[in-house]
């Protein structure tokens, strides 16, 4: 008497890999999102390998790792995949204070992010 399996949360021409505790803020991860948003796999690693924002290689490993997820769990063609999706949300806020002048303080925020990659195989077009 096992656990049901969980239902598949992509469809069956896709694999998806996923990030938590990214320490950095979401709209600047989104800048390196929206940079391979769209883009076929190989052009957006080599975007990423050139990028000279500093997470980017961070993004490249959660590409590769959707990659992965692909070939070895769904038996995808990895020369068609495309990323169909990368998102970014909101995670946990680390309150810090700084001390000012009079006594006063002032927040300092931490924000920490989380990034989702969605791969699909696309067919094509001759």
């Amino acid at each position: 008497m096992g656990k049901t399996a969980n239902p598949r949360r992509v469809a069956d021409t896709e694999a998806r890999a996923k990030l938590t505790m990214i320490r950095i803020s979401p709209q600047k991860l989104n800048l390196v999102a929206a940079m391979i948003r769209g883009k076929k796999v190989e052009k957006a690693l080599a975007e990423l390998e050139f990028s000279r924002k500093r997470i980017a290689g961070d993004v490249r490993k959660v590409l590769q790792s959707a990659i992965a997820n692909a070939e070895n769990n769904h038996n995808l063609d990895i020369d068609s995949l495309v990323v169909a999706e990368a998102y970014v949300g909101k995670n946990l806020v680390m309150k810090r204070w700084r001390a000012r002048a009079r006594g006063r303080a002032a927040k300092i925020m931490k924000p920490f992010s989380e990034l989702t990659i969605v791969v699909r195989e696309v067919e094509e077009a001759a």
